[in-house]
């Protein structure tokens, strides 16, 4: 689809991406003891603050470890860089993260940054090359630090403008930028033929032996003599076919995964060649050279882009596309003042529906078509852009569906378990955790039904999101951590019964190291997540399993020395959780198992207990 202004479409002005454009180039030429540039900038409608960060031509500061030059973020100071239901933490490059860590201890610019947001001001983090990469940590460290749902924050959200930027973290990061609605903060620049966004592709041990020779040619002072220039060229036109053939690899691997395919090569090429882990995220911008921008927000599009937009044509020659690929990661400015002059702009959003040729009846897809071809995609090319449009549709009816499931089988349920807890409560006068225990009445046997029923409506939810089968955005939604949330409270206590009626502790061992169902480990952390809390061991749902464990214990005739820690973390809890309106006390002091676990601990201990006043032994 074409139209529209991009400034207006993205969010950001166009002047403001000029100027981050000019600064990110200018930071190159700091001193190495000045890590970043600070430009205030003030438009007609407000102020804003530039940060262009400095880049590194040095190999060292790229790759420090052998394959890929990978490890797990820290989740302390970017604790949203996560899968939050599989508790996988992204994967960011080491050297990257290095220096983002080394300018945040060393420097000013927790202070900078936090005037700037106090004063209402719009910052814009930008950088060109490895610049780009510590960019995109910085912004994604101030929206933790300045975007916490939970601290009622007015700030405005950070941007983060790059050129030419590496790639720095895997699938991870684009799923959780999605799920944090971030994605749309970071807008990344890439023309056609830059080798640098591709890079990452390909395992260091590929091409460290050209990597520093490369680099060099970077460098804003580099000059050439003639000899060294045709060395260089063979050098070139290696490393380019290096990194591309990589890239090939790379997303023909992801391509098979996108079209559903089951080719059992497919699933055993991992054992033999390292793929990359490094993925896209966030918007991106492609500038194809004759001053048309196309962008771009599927990333999984955006990864078969990398590779089909930098191919040889028919008529091009190997050296001068490989120089080409050098030459273009330095000329953003004077192509991207152009570009925007010109607001010839293409936005690919209907993926699935992408034309594989050209269609002169409709002005719409016929621009499409122009803008693609500009791009030099094949017909594979927009055929794999399509899948990955499609993918993204698949997703979608994936939570269609399960969300019909949960009107259909799921509310039911819940309701009729709803009711079985009141009438426990009021006609028995014991807790629906004891009934469901002893089973002795018909109606604990249909709760018991109830339970299965939603244990198998939610197993399937979690076992699509542990195949990221569903929205990036799902576990963030609201409506389905309140719904996950409810279920885990009222369900899980009958799990912990179930599982201790028929003894499986004695061959499994303790729920919560080795019998607590996923589907109550996701819903919990989806909960901890949104409120921003420390991950908990025991929950309000959870804690009938720790009590089980603890009259295990006194049946035992041990010491209660040897628990009181224990039953101290437990009583603090439950406390906590009925001050929060997450149990009524009615919940424990009506059932009779937790009733004898109280009346068994020691007499001098009960007159200290943080609940003991709110416990009446009467069942």
């Amino acid at each position: 689809m074409a139209g529209g202004s991009i400034g207006d479409k993205i969010g950001l002005k166009e002047e403001l991406i000029k100027k981050a454009c000019s600064f990110a180039f200018k930071a190159h030429k700091l001193p190495q003891d000045k890590y970043y540039l600070l430009e205030k900038i003030r438009t007609s409608s407000e102020a804003n603050l530039i940060i262009s960060f400095s880049g590194s031509w040095d190999a060292a500061d790229w790759f420090v470890s052998k394959p890929f030059g990978e490890t797990k973020i820290d989740l302390e100071l970017f604790p949203s860089l996560r899968s939050i239901g599989n508790d996988e933490p992204a994967l960011v490059n080491e050297a990257f993260l290095k220096r983002f860590n080394l300018i945040l201890g060393k420097s000013s610019i927790k202070s900078e940054v936090n005037k700037a947001m106090t004063e209402g001001k719009q910052i814009i983090f930008t950088g060109h090359s490895s610049g780009a990469a510590v960019a995109i940590l910085a912004t994604f460290w101030a929206l933790e630090e300045y975007l916490n749902p939970t601290k009622n924050q007015n700030h405005k959200p950070p941007f983060c403008v790059t050129f030419g930027s590496p790639l720095v973290g895997n699938h991870i990061f684009s799923h959780a930028s999605r799920r944090e609605n971030w994605s749309s903060y970071f807008i990344h620049f890439v023309k056609r033929y830059d080798i640098v966004p591709r890079i990452f592709l390909t395992p260091c041990s590929s091409i460290e032996q050209n990597f520093s020779s490369i680099l060099q040619s970077f460098t804003p002072k580099y000059k050439a003599s003639s000899q060294d220039s045709i060395r260089r060229g063979n050098v070139t036109c290696e490393f380019y076919s290096t990194v591309m053939r990589n890239a090939a690899t790379v997303t023909s691997h992801a391509a098979c995964t996108l079209m559903g395919s089951t080719n059992l090569l497919l699933e055993t090429v991992t054992n033999f060649v390292d793929l990359s882990p490094y993925r896209p995220f966030g918007k991106y911008i492609f500038c194809n050279g004759n001053g048309q921008l196309i962008v771009i927000s599927n990333s999984d599009a955006v990864l078969q882009l990398l590779f089909h937009t930098a191919q040889l044509s028919d008529l091009a020659e190997l050296s001068e596309v490989a120089s080409k690929s050098i030459l273009e990661h330095l000329a953003y400015e004077d192509e991207l003042q152009d570009s925007l002059e010109m607001q010839n702009v293409v936005y690919l959003d209907q993926l699935e529906d992408l034309p594989l040729s050209a269609d002169g009846s409709n002005s719409d897809i016929a621009t499409t078509s122009t803008a693609l071809d500009g791009l030099g995609l094949s017909t594979r090319a927009r055929l794999c852009l399509r899948a990955a449009g499609e993918l993204q549709k698949q997703k979608n009816r994936n939570e269609e569906k399960i969300s019909k499931e949960i009107k259909e089988k799921a509310q039911g349920s819940m309701g009729e378990l709803e009711a079985y807890k009141a009438t426990c409560e009021i006609h028995t006068g014991k807790g629906y955790y004891y009934a469901f225990k002893v089973q002795k009445e018909g109606k604990d046997f249909q709760a018991n039904v109830k339970r299965l029923v939603l244990a198998g409506v939610w197993d399937e939810i979690i076992e699509m999101l542990k195949r990221y089968e569903l929205p990036d955005e799902f576990e963030g939604k609201q409506e389905w951590i309140k719904l996950g949330t409810s279920f885990r409270r009222l369900v899980e206590p009958l799990d912990i019964a179930n599982y201790y009626r028929h003894s499986k502790d004695e061959d499994t061992g303790p729920y919560m190291d080795k019998g607590r169902p996923k589907r109550y480990r996701y819903t919990q952390r989806w909960l901890e997540h949104a409120n921003r809390v420390t991950k908990g061991v025991i929950s309000e749902s959870s804690f009938w399993a720790e009590m089980e464990e603890l009259c295990r214990w006194n049946s035992n005739k041990k010491p209660f020395e040897g628990i009181k820690e224990r039953v101290v973390q437990l009583e603090q809890g439950i406390k906590k959780w009925i001050d929060k309106g997450e149990l009524t006390k009615n919940v424990f002091l009506k059932d009779p198992t937790f009733v004898k676990w109280w009346e068994t601990l020691p007499e001098e201990y009960k007159v200290t207990s943080c609940i003991g006043s709110l416990i009446t032994l009467k069942v």
